[in-house]
């Protein structure tokens, strides 16, 4: 890395020879996939972007200049670039580098975001608020070619075209996102990337009708009707042009001096600009070339046979216990319909679709249309199944409530990564849902216990009538004996684990629930008789089972892995309070995240941190205890 170690900042990256940027991305590519070999990340989505970000830096004074990724999955030679290359065996890792931008991380990652489609939008802010200031540095979104078709981007893209601010605008066409990407628009794109021939054709045309003595730009001038006309028929750029855009491309994505090229025509341009670059996800490394898919994020790999290094599972994951009981009841039940947006693999919908391939659809990067879209089948008697992962979910909330919760529709909505999502961080963790829907009219809140109860759960969703909500964990389950056949669960009716007998009560909510039988086994050895609840339901609540519980015991704790604020706790709480069963009742104790970000890290790691895992609930019992006895008097941690 001859090269690569002299680069400290993009100002060293500039001081190179345009020849020399080549030796750098080879460089670059090969730290990236050895380093990334022990750790795992975003390996196949970094290592199609590493021209991209080399040629960027070079051509664009950042930090002056506003480079904006869209996601930033994409960007780990950038983090290499601006200082970080010597931390990046940390990324993703807990209190080392984020896996995605970060803006108190470096001055050079200008917008953070895990979510995909925002980077237009907030390009585009960027650069009205240097108009505004009179500023005249350059502002670059680099944008996917799934991304440019999430609904947040194209209504940039009607914004910036309106306006006519200077934007420039890299499209990263890798046909692909985390999954092939998909729709009409992806067809457009098609279109475009075999729309070079016209554009050598006209410049060569143009270069030789000049050439002729005294008429050449006479002949020009009356060709241009028929010139105009023939490109809006077989130029699907014009298009684009059309919204108010200069289009340059496609040009070669791994190519450093033809982007260098390209981003100094762009700079001389005083309008918006789409620049159309066609890449190659995984480039350079022959396994993450063959299968796109499986290396966008990885665990470890053996660099020579692209083997994936992963703890061997002792049960399956919560997503293929979702996808094989979805399969089921849908072999079962025409009626019932499945959809997922740009997430086939993740949440196990891509082994539904394949059995299933007209009644399960990937409706792209599109959540707020996935879930008014299965509203409109469910008017027409269906029972749509909306597999999504909870953070992603977020960004249909309206939808949610006035598409679905107002006509009280039949739409289930299965959450994976409910809770928290390990090494992806703050803008991945699914720490929101329970809040944000249990508030919403008509709405059934649930989580199962563990693998097996997942598949009861999913079916009881989809026959209740009402719009129904299930969140499961990322990762395995717990090895638990799974049922031959599937059952409903008697809504808002929670299951007692455990003898009523005692002085403590805990009411678990979703998966932790395992985590309280092993605190209360643990207590049990110490004299400390607990009652553990799998609530199941945090909305309806099992009102006379939980009121009886507060009344026969002193001590009361909730558990959940989402935010207290407004959570299953809350929701405990407020059903106490609205049955005068709170004031005169127990000392209660709610466990579950506080309201702060919570940072990338092992899920094992941050359930202790947090004070989730089975340690951390014996304690606070054993502490809260000795308070209730007057054996100390500090307050409670």
């Amino acid at each position: 890395m001859y090269l690569l170690k002299q680069i400290d900042d993009p100002n060293d990256l500039r001081k190179l020879k345009p020849e020399q940027l080549p030796q750098v991305a080879t460089e670059a590519r090969e730290y990236m996939i050895e380093t990334l070999s022990k750790i795992g990340g975003h390996t196949g989505a970094s290592l199609g972007a590493v021209e991209l970000a080399i040629a960027l830096h070079y051509a664009f004074e950042t930090p002056k200049d506003k480079l904006v990724w869209d996601v930033g999955h994409q960007a780990y030679v950038h983090k290499i670039l601006t200082g970080r290359r010597d931390q990046l065996h940390t990324i993703r890792q807990y209190e080392g580098l984020s896996g995605f931008l970060k803006r108190d991380e470096s001055i050079y990652d200008e917008f953070e975001a895990g979510h995909a489609g925002t980077s237009l939008s907030a390009a585009l802010g960027m650069a009205v608020a240097r108009d505004l200031a009179g500023e005249k540095n350059h502002v670059v979104a680099v944008i996917g070619d799934s991304s440019i078709m999430t609904g947040m981007a194209c209504e940039a893209i009607n914004q910036a075209g309106h306006l006519g601010t200077k934007l420039i605008i890299v499209l990263n066409d890798n046909e692909m996102s985390i999954s092939p990407s998909v729709g009409a628009l992806e067809g457009y794109l098609t279109r475009l990337r075999k729309g070079q021939t016209y554009h050598r054709l006209k410049d060569d045309f143009e270069e030789i009708i000049k050439a002729i003595p005294g008429i050449g730009d006479l002949v020009l001038q009356a060709a241009k009707d028929v010139k105009d006309a023939v490109k809006a028929t077989i130029v699907p750029g014009v298009f684009v042009e059309e919204l108010g855009f200069r289009y340059l491309g496609p040009v070669n994505g791994h190519d450093t001096k033809a982007l260098i090229d390209i981003f100094e025509e762009a700079k001389k341009e005083t309008h918006p600009v789409i620049i159309h670059a066609l890449t190659v996800k995984g480039k350079g490394y022959a396994p993450a070339e063959a299968d796109q898919s499986a290396w966008h994020g990885t665990s470890a790999y053996e660099i020579s046979s692209g083997k994936f290094i992963k703890e061997p599972a002792t049960a399956p994951s919560f997503t293929a216990v979702f996808a094989n009981a979805l399969i089921d009841i849908m072999r079962k039940d025409e009626k019932v319909t499945a959809v997922t947006a740009a997430m086939p693999d993740g949440t196990g919908m891509s082994k539904v679709m394949r059995e299933f391939p007209k009644r399960a659809i990937d409706v792209g990067i599109a959540e707020q249309h996935a879930v008014t879209f299965c509203a409109g089948m469910a008017t027409q008697g269906y029972k749509p199944v909306v597999a999504i992962y909870s953070t992603f979910l977020q960004r249909g909330f309206d939808q949610i409530y006035h598409d679905v919760c107002l006509m009280d529709l039949p739409v289930t909505f299965a959450m994976d990564r409910g809770g928290i999502a390990g090494a992806d961080g703050p803008t991945h963790h699914g720490l929101l849902d329970v809040g944000y829907l249990r508030v919403m009219p008509n709405q059934i809140v649930m989580a199962p216990k563990d693998e097996n109860e997942l598949g009861h759960m999913l079916l009881t969703a989809i026959e209740s009538g009402h719009p129904a909500s299930l969140r499961y964990p990322r990762g395995n389950g717990f090895g638990v004996k799974m049922d031959e056949s599937l059952h409903q669960l008697e809504i808002g009716k929670a299951e007692l684990l455990t003898d009523v007998s005692g002085d403590v009560a805990i009411f678990a909510f979703g998966t932790p629930t395992y985590a309280a039988l092993k605190a209360a086994d643990r207590l049990a050895k110490e004299g400390i008789r607990v009652t553990v609840v799998n609530a199941r339901f945090a909305k309806p609540l099992d009102e006379d089972l939980l009121i009886a519980l507060t009344q026969s015991h002193r001590l009361v704790l909730t558990v959940e892995e989402s935010y207290l604020n407004c959570g299953f706790g809350s929701a405990v709480l407020e059903m106490l309070e609205a049955n005068n069963a709170l004031y005169a009742g127990p000392r209660i104790v709610r466990l579950g995240l506080p309201d702060a970000l919570i940072p990338h890290g092992s899920q094992s790691l941050l359930y202790a941190k947090y004070g989730i895992d089975a340690d951390s609930i014996y304690n606070r019992v054993k502490d809260t205890i000795a308070v209730l006895d007057g054996k100390i008097f500090a307050s409670v941690r």
